[in-house]
């Protein structure tokens, strides 16, 4: 993750990577800063005050590996973005006058996005991020994950189940809400259809009775159109023309040409062609005659197909979807028609989806029955797991109660409630998490869940931020080992100011504070084992003095041998001393360029 200009970091890298990480450092040097990165990265609301003061903006950006098969490389892909070696570029950037910018995989995308990604890659629990804890919802979800395949079978089956009986159940209030309205709409039909019914319209009569209707109208013009052809083709009744009309003349052309054409062909093939002439102009001239003898003037035939266009016309403009669609549309009309008054006239419909409605409602009943019994026989063995985690984390009286409630609704997720109750001490009375648990004990409790649920319920990283606030001792190492626990599964980055929690880190980032007078800035200090020593022993007393250091050393020597105890042994790997140790340190961040030591660190380039 690369932080630039946010609160008094000015520009650090920070190398977040697998098993656990800690940040540590003094107070107001900026560890909040990092959480706050981390979050502003995940979409969370931005606050144009976190910007560096003098800077315009500050950019928050991370490089996230993930499945390219998974719903986050999905996600990116939606947005516009790609994945890059198989790793996700995310960048947030937010501007001093409150203005907010997200990219994802190298494309803009809506701040949105990055909120939607970040529910499948990390959950921050922190002092004030207990959002997750407190949701009805993420606490029955918590409970389904812990009970694994007992539960995730029905639910299933009851969700594919709740869909149906949801969609019959809506059906059905239609049907019986509109009853009214389906009677009215029936009965508009029937007129239609009884109107369309008594006019009896045929396919394509509209057009034939228009040509019919121009014939009549006109009758006494076609009649002189087609003596006029006929004389010109025959010559008969016209002296103008002379020798004959235009069969005539073309037969003169034909004899012509077949006498000479005995002495070229060329001349034989025309006449040939002036005969086919000739056949044709007689075919047409006989035809055009008929014609003129069926013409007669008929105004009575011409009223009745007027009338009857006018009833035509009166279903088109009244049924046809598109007028211009003609008797064609009426038709197209009349058959939907029918075809939707058999669906309002089905008197059996409501009771079908009644009957429907109601065996799917005693399904879904008996399956939300099964889950309830299943979540109520997970609840108690989770209370019992967290219980013990709980003693181990300085709360060795509180008691985690999962209260499973069955109610009559059901939902997507079934019938049932879940209340994770917290009594903190003996002798109290339990209370819902969301209003009788402190930032500090609800951070343990998560951390109690998460290693409970390592496993079950997997996310790629998980922040704690300041878990260890108000814890000590003994407890504050059993905080640190269940840490280190829970990175096995999971990416861990702690914020801590625990030398007790920080010694079981894989990776050891310390935040360090510079203040010259007039900029303060923050860079990153990736500490090697030396280093460690050092933070270690500033962290157990604030000065760095042999007998701090005596127990730093101590207290690194004991979380490897644990950390090597736990280690499960069908898994020869490193030791977890090997894995955490380094060979020099790194400063990550421009500001470090200067090389030396201080206090046991490096700040080499």
């Amino acid at each position: 993750m690369h932080i630039r200009s946010l609160g008094v970091i000015r520009d650090a890298r920070l190398p977040l990577g697998p098993g656990l990480t800690v940040i540590t450092g003094e107070t107001g040097a900026g560890k909040t800063m990092v959480v706050t990165g981390l979050n502003l990265l995940m979409g969370e609301r931005a606050d144009a005050g976190a910007v560096r003061a003098g800077d315009e903006s500050a950019v928050v950006e991370g490089r996230l590996v993930v499945p390219e098969d998974g719903p986050v490389a999905a996600r990116a892909r939606e947005a516009g973005g790609d994945l890059d070696d198989g790793a996700l570029l995310l960048a947030r950037t937010l501007s001093a006058n409150g203005r907010s910018r997200a990219h994802v995989g190298g494309r803009s995308a809506p701040v949105g996005v990055l909120a939607e990604l970040s529910e499948h890659l990390l959950a921050v629990h922190g002092q004030t991020d207990q959002l997750r804890l407190r949701s009805g919802v993420q606490q029955l979800r918590v409970l389904d994950a812990f009970a694994g395949s007992v539960v995730t079978g029905d639910l299933t089956a009851y969700q594919a189940l709740h869909a149906r009986w949801r969609s019959v159940s809506a059906e059905h209030d239609h049907v019986a809400g509109h009853s009214a309205e389906r009677a009215r709409e029936a009965d508009l039909l029937r007129l239609g259809l009884d109107e369309v019914e008594r006019v009896d319209p045929q396919p394509d009569e509209d057009t034939a009775l228009r040509e019919e209707s121009l014939r009549l109208a006109h009758v006494e013009v076609l009649r002189a159109a087609a003596a006029t052809a006929h004389e010109a083709l025959t010559g008969a009744g016209d002296e103008g023309l002379g020798d004959g009309g235009a069969d005539t003349r073309v037969d003169a052309a034909r004899r012509a040409l077949a006498q000479a054409g005995d002495h070229d062909r060329t001349l034989a093939a025309l006449a040939v062609r002036a005969g086919e002439v000739a056949y044709l102009l007689a075919d047409l001239s006989t035809e055009i005659a008929a014609y003129a003898q069926s013409l007669e003037a008929d105004p009575i035939r011409l009223q009745v197909v007027e009338e009857r266009r006018a009833q035509l016309s009166s279903l088109v403009r009244r049924h046809a979807v598109d007028p211009a669609d003609g008797v064609a549309g009426v038709l197209a009309w009349a058959q939907e028609a029918a075809e939707r008054l058999l669906d309002l006239d089905d008197d059996g419909r409501l009771e079908a989806l009644a009957k429907e409605r109601d065996e799917l409602e005693r399904d879904l009943r008996a399956l939300a029955a099964r889950l309830t019994a299943a979540r109520r026989a997970a609840a108690k063995d989770l209370e019992g797991r967290v219980a013990t985690e709980l003693a181990a984390l300085a709360m060795p009286s509180a008691r985690l109660e999962v209260a499973v409630h069955a109610g009559d609704d059901l939902g997507p997720w079934g019938g049932d409630s879940v209340e994770l109750l917290l009594a903190a001490h003996s002798g109290a009375a339990p209370r819902p998490l969301s209003r009788g648990a402190s930032g500090g004990e609800l951070s343990r409790v998560m951390l109690a869940l998460e290693v409970v649920l390592a496993g079950a319920d997997p996310v790629p990283t998980m922040v704690f931020d300041e878990v260890d606030a108000g814890v000590g001792g003994r407890a504050a190492v059993e905080i640190g080992r269940r840490l280190a626990r829970l990175a096995r599964s999971t990416q861990v980055v702690v914020v801590t100011h625990l030398a007790q929690v920080a010694a079981f880190a894989d990776t050891h980032l310390t935040v360090v504070k510079t203040d010259d007078g007039s900029v303060t800035e923050s860079g990153v200090l990736r500490l090697d084992d030396e280093g460690r020593v050092s933070e270690l022993a500033r962290m157990l007393s604030g000065r760095g003095s042999g007998t701090e250091r005596a127990h730093a050393e101590e207290l690194l020597r004991s979380s490897r041998a644990e950390a090597v105890q736990d280690e499960p042994a069908a898994k020869p790997s490193t030791p977890r001393a090997a894995r955490g140790a380094r060979t020099g340190t790194r400063r990550v961040g421009r500001s470090a360029s200067a090389s030396g030591t201080t206090g046991g660190r490096s700040s080499q380039g």
